[in-house]
């Protein structure tokens, strides 16, 4: 049997032990649920960086950037953090530079893991079918906010654990897995008047981005695999 585990916040991270186990990087809101649409859209490489200043310096280096802070685009970036600005037609092919408040801090804080994967409700059927087939155990790691547990990630570690116990080659002994999985099945009857209870779905519509924080609520729009090799993120789907 395989064993499940969720890490609520990168702050606890350190408490794991990370031998023989792939962690799953979520950060619903929004950064991991970028990155699956920019992978369904075509992007060959993303870098994630952790401060403004590396991102800066690959700007200035040529590189396409990404970046944000508390939810609004940064100056000098080409795009903000909208899914529906990475377009194929703006990334098609392309190697881009990613920045953000949480979810790429957490994604490099994972990087010396054996196997990093990136997850959101938008690939969730795609990331729950590749884990069923690996013989490792599984770490779900929520990025949160600024250190803080958040509602969006523990709701999605919920969904993919339950699917995951339900396989039956699965098990936990996690009370962050547990918990997790008896908040998904409160809100999953329905999800989209569960979220209006979530902080940060309603920082975010209070900011003008509700259709954004909606969106990144939808199950399975794309099947892409993105995982972090070194320093940087590509499609698995690619190569399989």
């Amino acid at each position: 049997m395989k064993n499940i585990e969720v890490c609520l916040t990168p702050e606890l991270f350190s408490k794991y032990n990370l031998e023989n186990k792939i962690v799953v990087i979520v950060d619903i809101l929004r950064a991991t649920s970028i990155i699956t649409t920019m992978f369904q859209n075509g992007l060959k490489k993303l870098i994630p960086v952790n401060s403004l200043e590396e991102a800066r310096k690959y700007k200035n280096n040529g590189y396409l950037v990404a970046a944000e802070r508390n939810g609004k685009k940064v100056d000098f970036a080409d795009f903000g953090n909208s899914p529906f600005e990475f377009t194929s037609e703006n990334i098609l092919g392309k190697t881009l530079v990613y920045s953000t408040t949480n979810g790429t801090n957490t994604i490099n804080i994972a990087s010396k893991s054996e196997s990093v994967l990136i997850a959101s409700f938008l690939n969730l059927t795609s990331v729950t079918n590749y884990l069923k087939n690996q013989q490792m155990d599984i770490l779900i790691l929520c990025s949160g906010w600024k250190g803080n547990y958040c509602i969006e990630d523990s709701l999605f570690a919920g969904a993919l654990a339950d699917s995951l116990l339900n396989y039956k080659k699965f098990t936990t002994n996690c009370d962050s897995v547990t918990s997790s999985v008896d908040l998904w099945n409160v809100a999953k009857a329905d999800i989209h008047q569960y979220i209006k209870r979530i902080y940060q779905y309603n920082r975010l519509t209070d900011l003008g981005f509700e259709s954004i924080a909606s969106h990144c609520f939808k199950v399975d729009l794309n099947e892409v695999l993105p995982v972090l090799r070194k320093n940087y993120i590509v499609n698995l789907k690619n190569s399989l």
